[in-house]
Order: structure tokens, then C-alpha cells, then sequence
């Protein structure tokens, strides 16, 4: 009996047709939907970090649009 993932797609779900491979995916994303379990943190606040890591991104792109090569 497979017990990972893997194991249940390789000789399981990998055999199924088409319409029952996406049938299976509808009720398994059905099944998951009714759990109805936050996946995704929808909190407002941005921490230091996230402010850390937008800046740093910005400064990069910057960069890329900008080479030093252009100073004046």
C-alpha cells in the first residue's frame, strides 16, 4: 500500500484517465476549500523584514535601470 504522495501519484492516480485524474483533483480541491483553513496570512501589517526585503529589491532593480556607467 503506497504511502506517500509520490507513491499514491506513481501507481494510483499516474494509471487513471484523464477525467478521472481531474476528477480526483476537483474533489480533492473541493474537499480542501470546505476545510476552510487560512492557507495564506492575509495580516495587514508588513513586518521589518518584508519591509527589508522590498527595499532591497527596489534598490537592485534601480540599479539594473540605472548602471553606475550613467553617472553624471
Amino acid at each position: 500500500m503506497p504511502t506517500t504522495a509520490i507513491e499514491i501519484y506513481n501507481q494510483i492516480v499516474s494509471t487513471l484517465s484523464p477525467n478521472e485524474r481531474l476528477r480526483l483533483a476537483t474533489l480533492i480541491l473541493n474537499d480542501l476549500v470546505k476545510q476552510n483553513e487560512p492557507t495564506i496570512d492575509q495580516n495587514d501589517t508588513w513586518t521589518e523584514q518584508d519591509q527589508l526585503d522590498v527595499t532591497t529589491f527596489s534598490l537592485q532593480y534601480a540599479a539594473t535601470l540605472f548602471p553606475d556607467s550613467e553617472e553624471m
